[in-house]
């Protein structure tokens, strides 16, 4: 399953994978501001205020300059790449100040839970100067969020949150393309009534 090279990436990807380890920076670079979102919104509750979302990907920079020989013999793109040792590096800090076992870097870290979903959909939406109606919206989206299948809800929260592609949406969850676009299109189809009316406040 092939994914879509974002342009700027494209030259960076090839100079890396052809030795040049000082690109790598750049690629980092590229795409810090999609990797701090994603630590952000799954970053365990009980590690906020403990763990800074920067620190997290400095760990994550220092790890992947210790694996780009593993970059080099695989077929990943770079986003997809280290979006999983991000992931990997959440895990080992929640580890480290937990104590508690989590899922492996196969799976998603910390998926966050439909209210906080729910309130970044309201968030990208809805006007502050409407507070209550925002409160009663961003709860009956809860309500469809959590009647969701969990890859389902994981497929909104790539797409909508992390700005992944959907081949890279289907890389990430390790399911077939026309899966991830399937499920997509079925999660957003339940909050299309909640969507649309708020579209027009």
């Amino acid at each position: 399953m092939e994914s879509s090279i974002e342009p700027e990436d494209a030259p960076l990807e090839e100079a890396l994978r052809g030795g040049d380890d000082a690109v790598a920076g750049a690629l980092f670079e590229n795409h810090r501001a999609r990797l701090t979102r994603m630590v952000k919104f799954r970053l365990d509750p009980r590690l906020v205020g403990r763990i800074d979302p920067e620190d997290v990907l400095q760990e994550t920079f220092i790890e992947a300059g210790k694996r780009l020989q593993a970059y080099r013999d695989d077929d990943k793109l770079f986003l997809v790449w280290i979006r999983l040792i991000t992931q990997q590096t959440m895990i080992d800090l929640h580890r480290k100040h937990l104590g508690a076992k989590m899922r492996t870097a196969g799976k998603e870290v910390s998926a966050p839970q439909s209210g906080t979903m729910s309130g970044l959909f309201v968030s990208h939406i809805t006007s502050p100067s409407r507070a209550m109606m925002r409160e009663e919206v961003r709860t009956k989206i809860e309500g469809a969020l959590q009647e969701m299948d969990e890859i389902d809800r994981e497929v909104l929260m790539l797409r909508h949150f992390e700005d992944l592609s959907n081949k890279d949406v289907a890389i990430v969850l390790g399911i077939q393309e026309n899966a991830a676009s399937n499920r997509y299109v079925r999660a957003l189809g339940r909050l299309k009534g909640f969507l649309g009316g708020l579209g027009e406040q």
